[in-house]
């Protein structure tokens, strides 16, 4: 199956400044906002989020990154040894609001991870959650509190975010996977 555009360089733009917003609306301003990207794609949304509300004159919003691999329910030990990267959070997660930033929202047992991990660096206000894609099939109860596009999809499609950070372009596509 072709891959499938669903979100253009520019449907990302747009998406990722609607989010942006979102977030200042919803905690009333921006103080004691940290952003923190799931790494890989996450990451570099996340600081993407915190340029947009730089340049309408928001302070600067901490971005730290987070590396889940040592949390995840799916990975066995011997798979992690040359995968473990760096969990970079510039300031305390104490009294906090999070932001966790994903690129994909699917199963939800990467957001369990993610929100263990930061539970692990101490005790934040709140954790929120903002997603690029939510492409449904639930395994956990976790639901994006900022949400770029929803997508339904099939069990047998596969959502795949590429950035110019990461992949020299940026686009959304859906692919359909083989039997």
């Amino acid at each position: 199956m072709p891959e499938k555009v669903i979100l253009t360089s520019d449907d990302m733009a747009r998406a990722l400044v609607r989010l942006a917003h979102e977030i200042v609306e919803h905690n009333r301003g921006h103080k004691d906002l940290v952003f923190v990207g799931l790494l890989t794609r996450g990451a570099p949304l996340a600081h993407r989020l915190a340029k947009t509300l730089a340049i309408h004159g928001a302070a600067d919003i901490p971005v730290g990154t987070l590396d889940i691999s040592l949390y995840r329910d799916d990975v066995s030990t011997a798979s992690l040894q040359h995968q473990v990267r760096r969990t970079e959070i510039p300031v305390s997660v104490n009294e906090k609001n999070i932001v966790l930033v994903d690129d994909v929202l699917y199963t939800g047992r990467s957001i369990r991870a993610a929100m263990d991990a930061v539970i692990d660096l101490g005790r934040p206000r709140s954790i929120q959650l903002a997603v690029l894609v939510d492409r449904g099939h639930r395994e956990l109860p976790i639901r994006a509190d900022y949400v770029g596009k929803n997508v339904p999809t099939a069990l047998t499609e596969e959502v795949i975010v590429r950035l110019m950070e990461t992949d020299g372009k940026d686009e959304v596509v859906i692919v359909g996977k083989e039997d």
